[in-house]
């Protein structure tokens, strides 16, 4: 038996939806990431974009767990002193709030080439809206996966 290693021929990409509120974040972006690498396919081949298309809407709504909401997103601006953080909580009540969720995801792939090409097929909103309806997206109903996917706001 020889090891199957897909060509790019062999690659079906499909397109999916996932509506992330309510849902713990840790678990929308490793269930988000694994989707991205397609490491859910058969034909799982390593060196191979073989992921789907994923679209995430409610992304504000997603929830925290414990005292997350209280850690720091640090970033430098390159400055002598020029240090910046902020909190999970003002960047998801602030003006983008997705990018709580692109963070958790970009840090769930590995740190090459191939995951920056994949995290391209990764496309967050906020709202409920998305202009992505041409390509009649499939459902993925996270919530129904696991009872502890969910949690209820307090």
């Amino acid at each position: 038996m020889k090891t199957f290693s897909a060509t790019p021929a062999d690659i079906d990409k499909k397109w999916i939806v996932i509506d992330a509120e309510g849902v713990v974040l840790g678990r929308l972006a490793s269930i988000v990431a694994m989707r991205l690498r397609g490491k859910h396919k058969p034909s799982f081949t390593p060196h191979m974009d073989m992921g789907d298309n994923v679209i995430v809407i409610n992304a504000d709504k997603v929830q925290l767990t414990g005292k997350k909401r209280q850690e720091h997103f640090f970033w430098h601006t390159g400055h002598p002193g020029g240090i910046k953080s902020r909190t999970k909580q003002q960047i998801l009540e602030g003006a983008h709030p997705e990018r709580v969720v692109f963070q958790a995801v970009k840090r769930m792939l590995p740190g090459n080439k191939l995951s920056r090409k994949q995290l391209t097929n990764l496309r967050i909103y906020a709202g409920t809206e998305h202009p992505h309806e041409a390509q009649s997206p499939a459902v993925l109903d996270v919530k129904g996966m696991n009872s502890k996917n969910t949690r209820v706001a307090k």
